[in-house]
């Protein structure tokens, strides 16, 4: 096994790993984790993987967690598979096959709106279009890292409400409302702004997704225009890295530091992907 650091903000190819046999061995596992904790977010490419293979590596960092709600009502996930959600645009008769369509999806972490957000999730490329759907990583140690002092200042101690009634392609979920005129409104779990990383100790920046966001104990006004601030702060492009998919890659992202986005996608080329969620086994705690 070799970690190959993508030579951007962060990332790294591993090269000489099956993960349909490395899911079932711990020193794997135990090797890959090390690679996501260095790098937050982890390639393996040419993989042929089954439904089953992608379940038990996942399942080898910890306790599996659902998928996000649909905003289509219908289940977001495979009926065989309740712990495997479906990333597609592909349309059949009229019904959707998967989650987020062939919009852009904007930056965002994976299910902040949760009390326990998951700690990684992996998604596996069945099928991809010819062009679009690229997934850019942000890295939020640095962009904490880098923060202006005044920014530094205006973050210490304050925590904002993470929405739960949209997903990252701005759609409304299923059961929620439009538009919420009160903040207090607003569905979802607060956390902190800055978070320590359970495992690294290091500060990371923790926004969640901007839309509908809310700092606790500011005014909209002001609280709209810190987020803004450090929304365009922690995207800046020497933050990030951008993954452009092929068939049979594999990726997992360290969800407790990074945001992450996709571009949009032309809906006449088809695009079909497999999630996977871990749980947290750590509460989010916030910087000291």
């Amino acid at each position: 096994m070799k970690v190959v650091p993508s030579g951007g903000a962060l990332g790294a190819d591993i090269e000489g790993v099956d993960l349909a046999r490395a899911g079932r061995d711990p020193a794997a596992v135990g090797a890959v984790r090390q690679a996501l904790l260095d790098h937050l977010v982890i390639r393996v490419r040419d993989q042929d993987l089954t439904d089953p293979d992608l379940l038990a590596f996942a399942a080898g960092f910890g306790e599996l967690d659902r998928a996000p709600i649909s905003p289509y009502g219908n289940k977001p996930y495979l009926p065989d598979f309740p712990y495997l959600g479906v990333i597609s645009n592909i349309v059949i008769d009229g019904v959707p096959q998967g989650s987020l369509g062939s919009g852009e999806s904007q930056w965002h972490g994976d299910m902040t709106y949760k009390d326990d957000p998951p700690m990684a999730c992996v998604l596996y490329a069945l099928q991809v279009p010819e062009a679009g759907g690229d997934t850019g990583f942000a890295n939020m140690y640095r962009a904490f890292d880098a923060l202006p002092a005044d920014l530094r200042a205006a973050v210490r101690g304050r925590s904002a409400k993470h929405d739960s009634s949209t997903n990252s392609a701005g759609q409304t979920r299923h059961g929620f409302k439009d538009a919420y005129d009160d903040p207090d409104d607003i569905p979802g779990a607060v956390h902190p702004l800055v978070r320590e990383h359970p495992e690294t100790g290091k500060a990371a920046l923790f926004l969640g997704r901007r839309l509908n966001a809310h700092i606790i104990g500011m005014d909209k006004p002001d609280s709209d225009d810190l987020l803004d601030r450090l929304w365009a702060h922690a995207t800046q492009p020497h933050l990030t890295w951008t993954q452009r998919w092929r068939a049979g890659d594999f990726l997992m992202w360290d969800n407790r530091a990074v945001l992450h986005r996709r571009d949009a996608i032309d809906p006449a080329q088809p695009r079909m992907m497999h999630r996977a969620q871990i749980r947290d086994a750590w509460p989010v705690k916030a910087a000291g």
